[in-house]
């Protein structure tokens, strides 16, 4: 089990199975949309990331593991050898600034709309319950969301032989390891949840059968990458995506169980309660649940503060702590946290998708911005 002492801070070194963290404080997924319409990494990507390399461990946002996967404007994608091999340079300009770097693997699922997928083929779940929300952005702009195709049986292997291959290319790509995503109402989460998954086959009906699908794909992904190098994203608290189950708490626990047997890197977390929802079905899981039933690092992820996960990492709630829109407006969040210094404005979410550096990589450091007003 992992354990905690009195001197641990968030800025002190962590060692993630074998791989040396120079701090606790971890660039959290984000999905910014600058890989253009071909879905493929850029310059512009490496330069953001390099920017806030001073963390410990980035994970990547989100990238599609086929073009089934889609779901996103402008996301990138690791199911062709051209995006793998435009991932490498990414990588490095990481790498050179001394820190390990994952890739996070996904699929969106029902969240995903027919002018995404080849042929205009309906997106697909596991089950046929459509996402009761307002509108998504597509391709060819806001649309209602659709009914999804339920998965034959028959095909769900060729989506886990997808993981392995995203797998295999995030590998030749130079990452340190990947991150299953499982959470916020995409693919792994809708077998998950009883909400969406009504299935009568193998992967539907039972816990173990509802965890199946995500079974297969941590062991395919594990013959690629180590355990050490594998770790499992999980939203138990989230109803973004139109999700939230009255079983919530045993599947989530059930799950972590599970995961704890193959040893893996990591399992994150996201245990706040504001962004993105939570649940009105019972009282909201913490990290002390999952402690119980996985040993391995946790990483919590949520409206922390320095403050609260200074705290966090004291106490031994988390090992790490994913900051999301912190990072965005501050680059050097690592420096400003060790100096107390002030934070940037948060991000406009206006142009947080934008195509260009607005809103990207035009965010002053702490130093920069007091050169400018000297």
């Amino acid at each position: 089990m992992i354990t905690q002492t009195l001197a641990a801070t968030l800025l002190s070194p962590f060692n993630l199975a074998g791989l040396l963290l120079k701090n606790r404080v971890v660039m959290a997924p984000l999905t910014r949309g600058r890989a253009g319409k071909e879905r493929i990494p850029n310059a512009l990507m490496a330069e953001y990331y390099a920017q806030r390399a001073s963390v410990g461990l980035i994970i990547s946002e989100g990238a599609t593991i086929s073009k089934q996967a889609n779901g996103w404007l402008n996301s990138p994608g690791i199911y062709s050898k051209e995006q793998a091999q435009a991932w490498k340079p990414v990588v490095d300009a990481v790498h050179a600034k001394g820190t390990p770097f994952f890739l996070q693997l996904w699929h969106t699922g029902r969240a995903s709309h027919s002018s995404f997928q080849e042929n205009g083929q309906l997106p697909v779940s596991a089950s046929a319950i459509k996402l009761n929300d307002d509108y998504i952005h597509t391709p060819i702009g806001k649309q209602p969301y659709e009914t999804p195709r339920a998965l034959e049986t028959n095909e769900i292997p060729l989506i886990v032989e997808d993981y392995r291959q995203a797998a295999q290319r995030a590998k030749y790509a130079g990452f340190d390891g990947v991150e299953v995503h499982a959470g916020y109402g995409y693919l792994i989460d809708e077998f998950l949840q009883s909400k969406t998954n009504q299935r009568t086959d193998q992967y539907g009906g039972s816990l173990e059968n509802r965890y199946r699908f995500l079974k297969e794909i941590v062991e395919a992904v594990l013959t690629v990458f180590p355990a050490s190098r594998v770790g499992v994203r999980l939203t138990p608290n989230s109803t973004y995506n139109d999700m939230g189950s009255p079983d919530f708490r045993e599947t989530f626990l059930y799950v972590a169980q599970q995961l704890n047997t193959y040893g893996l890197s990591y399992l994150a977390l996201i245990d706040g309660l504001e962004f993105n929802g939570f649940h009105q079905l019972g009282e909201p899981m913490g990290t002390g649940e999952f402690r119980d039933v996985f040993t391995g690092a946790i990483m919590a992820n949520s409206d922390y503060t320095q403050e609260t996960a200074s705290a966090a990492v004291q106490d031994g709630s988390a090992d790490l702590i994913g900051f999301g829109r912190p990072i965005i407006s501050n680059p050097d969040l690592v420096e400003r946290f060790a100096n107390g210094w002030s934070l940037n404005p948060p991000a406009d979410t206006s142009v947080w998708f934008s195509a260009d550096r607005e809103g990207y990589t035009d965010f002053p450091t702490y130093l920069e911005s007091q050169v400018a007003q000297a």
